[in-house]
Parts: C-alpha cells; sequence; structure tokens
C-alpha cells in the first residue's frame, strides 16, 4: 500500500474542492437562473470532459502548461518555475476535469428553487446577495454537497489526465491510481488489490449518498415542502 500516493491523493482532492466548488455555486447560479447569447456553449464546454477522453484532455492541458504554451510561459515568468509535472498543474487539471461534476449538480439544485421564493425575498427588503445566502443556498445545499462528494471522488479516481499532465512522480505527483497501475505492472498484485479496493468502496459510498441526496430533493419538491430535508 502507497501509503503517501495515498495521502497525495487526499490533498490533491481537498484542494480542488475548495477552489472549484466555490466558482461553481457562482456559476451554475448564472446558468440557472439567466438567459443569454453562448449559454448553450457555456454548458457544452462544461460537459465536455464527460465524454472526452482523458488522455486527450490531459494532451491538450499539458500543450497549455508546458514552458512554450501560454499558461506553462506566464507561469514560469510569474513564478520561474515550470508548470508542467508538478502538484499545481496537476490540482489546474483537476479543476477542468471536474467541471461538469461540480457545476451540474448545483445549477440542477438551483433550478429547483421556486421563482416565487425568491421573488417574496426581494419584497421582503432582501438584497440580490442576502437573498442568495439565506434562501437560495440554503434550498440548494443538496446540489452542493452532492458536487462536494462527485468531486473529491473522482479526483480521487482520476488517472489518465493526472498522468499526462503530472507524470509519475512520488510525492509530487503520483496518485493513488497511479500507484495502483504501477503495482500492476510490478505485479505487486497485494498492494493494488489493496488499494484498489479503498477506491472501490469509496467510489460506491460516495455514488450511494449522491442517490440518497438525490431521492430526498425529489421527495421534498414533491411534497411542496422545500424547508424539509
Amino acid at each position: 500500500m502507497d501509503w503517501a500516493a495515498f495521502v497525495l491523493s487526499l490533498k490533491l482532492a481537498g484542494w480542488t474542492v475548495a477552489i472549484l466548488i466555490p466558482a461553481s455555486i457562482a456559476l451554475a447560479r448564472v446558468l440557472a437562473w439567466h438567459s443569454f447569447p453562448g449559454r448553450w456553449l457555456v454548458q457544452a464546454l462544461i460537459a465536455l470532459p464527460l465524454v472526452l477522453p482523458p488522455t486527450v484532455l490531459g494532451f491538450y492541458l499539458l500543450a497549455a502548461f508546458a514552458s512554450s504554451g501560454p499558461i506553462g510561459a506566464a507561469w514560469k515568468a510569474l513564478f520561474g518555475t515550470t508548470l508542467a509535472f508538478s502538484f499545481p498543474a496537476v490540482v489546474a487539471a483537476a479543476l477542468v476535469f471536474n467541471l461538469p461534476f461540480a457545476v451540474q449538480p448545483i445549477q440542477r439544485a438551483f433550478e429547483a428553487v421556486p421563482r416565487d421564493v425568491r421573488e417574496a425575498a426581494w419584497c421582503s427588503g432582501l438584497s440580490s446577495w442576502l437573498t442568495f445566502w439565506q434562501v437560495e443556498l440554503p434550498l440548494a445545499w443538496m446540489g452542493v454537497v452532492t458536487a462536494v462528494v462527485l468531486t473529491f471522488a473522482h479526483t480521487l479516481g482520476e488517472f489518465g489526465a493526472v498522468l499526462m499532465v503530472g507524470g509519475n512522480i512520488p510525492g509530487e505527483t503520483r496518485t493513488i491510481s497511479i500507484a495502483v497501475y504501477d503495482s500492476v505492472q510490478a505485479f505487486d498484485n497485494r498492494s493494488a488489490s489493496m488499494m484498489a479496493a479503498i477506491l472501490l468502496v469509496f467510489s460506491f459510498t460516495a455514488i450511494g449518498f449522491t442517490y440518497v441526496l438525490n431521492e430526498r430533493l425529489s421527495r421534498r419538491w414533491s411534497h411542496g415542502d422545500p424547508s424539509s430535508a
């Protein structure tokens, strides 16, 4: 069991959730409540990682993160280090390939909030910010929790894009999914099975949790009681 790779994966998932979820809440709210030219394009770009092969996504990210790429060149000018094959590059890749897992559940939760609830909050004198903070977000909390769980679990299990962008550097970019691959290549089936079992249990628990949340959300709105949990 490669505990260093497991700890690094947890660190990567934690950073991804901390950065992506607040941004996804803001983006999902805009997509849920506003119509604007090119909205379909934004939604398509967000959903693209669901259908794009991870290695293809990783290839384009690597080209952008390389020293000759636009993002990599700017990074090197600012920090004096190479972005590709580093932990920040892996975090940046995780932000991209987790976009649909973060944005879509939150957007669906915001869309489920009745418009008359928001209008009632405005009529009560609440500003747009207070309406979001005191009304919309509490009603959409299950979507946010679902996004957190899916993003965290998907980050732990991602292999292709992480390997393409970060390589396989122990203690720096070697995640548990890469460690499983290395163990299989080294015929260390005991370590591979242990790490694979951890990922399997965690992934199954995360998916089961999201289904429970979705069922509770459906029951809540079908009974017309948005305040019930």
